[in-house]
């Protein structure tokens, strides 16, 4: 087999394991509601796997030196988020998307002219939320209506996520690990989850999902931090375990704690 081929086929399988997590978070995400869809669109659905992928082609620095850079990402993120959810109740789903995209890839691009040190990132993480959560916690609570899952919907997400995946996995060599590691953390589920849901059930429903994700991004910030200094310390397969099970700790906490406030309630 040419090395060629066996490149493309490799790429290919990294590309269906991807799409697969994709549809699995998406059936569960259509079925639970804004909360529990919040908790699983911030798990490391797309990240987690080109990460993965990643950590096959390079060593532990690379990795290390990619979740610094994708640490203060995470905080553009929220805002992405913080933007669609306010436009959304009011505007259409190109307006809303688009804005928010547009202020993601300009944040994005103003964090790259900087070198991000793991303590600033935290900072920056904080700060930003602090700010993020009490201006979301409003938009949070909305009545989910029935949805109705069109043929295409699935396949267009997990097509997006598939593609950011292989993007990262084949630019990584000459990229570096600072631009992988930001594009390891475009928004791609938040940005699939507006453009399929907001037409169909509208954009007030639509942003209370993204709302409800603020506290699951953070957590997955965290995760980050977690993934450079497991990485370090660890290797890879350490620092991305660990990262994980920050993630999974993190929003299994959340929804804990939600279901005993319910209860008290």
């Amino acid at each position: 087999m040419s090395p060629e081929l066996a490149f493309l086929l490799t790429l290919a399988l990294r590309m269906a394991i991807t799409a697969a997590f994709v549809v699995t978070s998406s059936i569960i995400t259509e079925k639970s509601g804004p909360v529990i869809g919040a908790l699983v669109a911030t798990l490391p659905i797309s990240a987690g796997p080109s990460y993965v992928f990643l950590a096959l082609d390079h060593d532990a620095a690379f990795i290390a030196e990619g979740a610094l850079a994708s640490l203060p990402v995470n905080a553009a993120t929220i805002l992405l988020g913080l933007t669609y959810v306010v436009l959304a109740q009011r505007h259409s789903v190109l307006l809303s998307a688009g804005a928010a995209i547009a202020v993601w890839i300009g944040l994005a691009s103003i964090i790259r002219q900087f070198h991000w040190s793991l303590i600033s990132g935290l900072i920056v993480n904080a700060v930003t939320f602090a700010i993020c959560i009490p201006l979301l916690a409003r938009y949070r609570h909305v009545r989910m209506p029935p949805i109705t899952r069109r043929w295409f919907d699935i396949p267009l997400r997990a097509s997006l996520v598939a593609t950011l995946v292989a993007t990262v996995v084949t630019l990584s060599g000459w990229v570096g690990p600072s631009i992988s590691g930001m594009l390891a953390l475009f928004p791609i589920v938040f940005t699939s989850m507006m453009l399929i849901l907001h037409p169909r059930i509208g954009g007030p429903p639509t942003a209370a999902v993204i709302a409800n994700g603020a506290w699951g991004l953070m957590g997955f910030g965290l995760a980050i931090a977690v993934l450079h200094v497991g990485a370090l310390q660890f290797g890879s397969v350490i620092g991305l375990s660990l990262g994980l099970a920050t993630c999974i700790c993190w929003n299994l906490t959340l929804w804990w704690n939600g279901r005993r406030k319910a209860a008290v309630g």
